[in-house]
């Protein structure tokens, strides 16, 4: 927690970090559903402007999804004076998600440390069945 802070203010602050979401999330489309201390939520319509010729959500999309909602968390958890990049993420790709559908990402941390942080993220179909996992490294950067 932070200096001076009981649960419900951390919250709080939590939240509106994971708010505060950058023009590229607007740009694909994202929604942030939930954001709690371990747990990022997020979706996306998928619109044709998101999908492959197969009428399906990118993979390069995906993994647009998947990283924002990575450098949320993060955002969330970044001691003061400090910001975060991407230093690694890897994708499986099970499912497609079909033009109109909604793509639901649930983003979760698999390592804290005080120089990265490792997340991983899961994006389901509105049927509930996974569409991929995406697993990805942020560098915590000084100043």
């Amino acid at each position: 927690m932070s200096d001076g802070m009981n649960a419900d203010q951390e919250q709080a602050r939590m939240r509106a970090i994971a708010e505060n979401q950058p023009p590229f999330a607007r740009h694909i489309g994202f929604r942030l559903v939930s954001a709690e201390r371990n747990r990022v939520v997020g979706e996306i319509t998928v619109g044709t402007e998101h999908s492959n010729r197969n009428g399906v959500l990118h993979g390069g999309a995906v993994m647009a999804f998947a990283d924002n909602l990575g450098g949320t968390a993060s955002f969330m958890h970044l001691p003061e004076g400090t910001s975060t990049s991407t230093i690694e993420s890897k994708t499986n790709f099970f499912a497609g998600i079909r033009v109109g559908e909604v793509a639901r990402g649930e983003c979760t941390p698999l390592h804290l440390g005080r120089s990265t942080m490792v997340w991983q993220t899961r994006i389901t179909r509105p049927d509930g069945k996974l569409a991929a996992l995406v697993t990805q490294t942020q560098m915590v950067l000084k100043g």
